[in-house]
């Protein structure tokens, strides 16, 4: 997993979601994922990409989950438990996951628009997330 230093900010809401995203886009690491962490420890959201849908198989806490479409408009979003699947989301391009709670103290739902940003940028440019 990477750190790209980005900050999640819905747009629609005009809260930050997170301050410090890593990204995960190979195989391992989005099937390591948050698994055998008891927290979100040095980060506070994780960018799984591909996904379009999750579990939390051998997680040792509840965690909130969104999924984004390609034009980063929110399509799922929801709190989830240790030993739980997600349904999945056909048209997912991405899921985040946060620490639980995140999603209701940000009034996060689907139809919000979701926005990247490099947070070391001098620009406020919606960050590519390709690989």
């Amino acid at each position: 997993m990477k750190n790209f230093s980005i900050r999640i900010i819905n747009k629609t809401k005009n809260t930050v979601i997170a301050q410090k995203a890593i990204l995960a886009k190979n195989f391992f690491s989005r099937l390591k994922g948050l698994l055998g962490k008891d927290s979100f420890d040095d980060f506070d959201a994780l960018i799984i990409k591909p996904c379009n849908s999750i579990h939390t198989f051998f997680m040792h806490f509840p965690i909130d989950v969104i999924f984004l479409d390609k034009s980063n408009y929110v399509i799922g979003a929801f709190s989830i438990k240790p030993w739980r699947i997600s349904k999945v989301y056909f048209s997912a391009h991405l899921c985040i996951e946060l620490p639980w709670g995140k999603i209701f103290s940000t009034s996060t739902i689907p139809g919000d628009l979701l926005f990247f940003e490099d947070r070391f940028s001098s620009l406020s440019e919606n960050v590519s997330l390709k690989f």
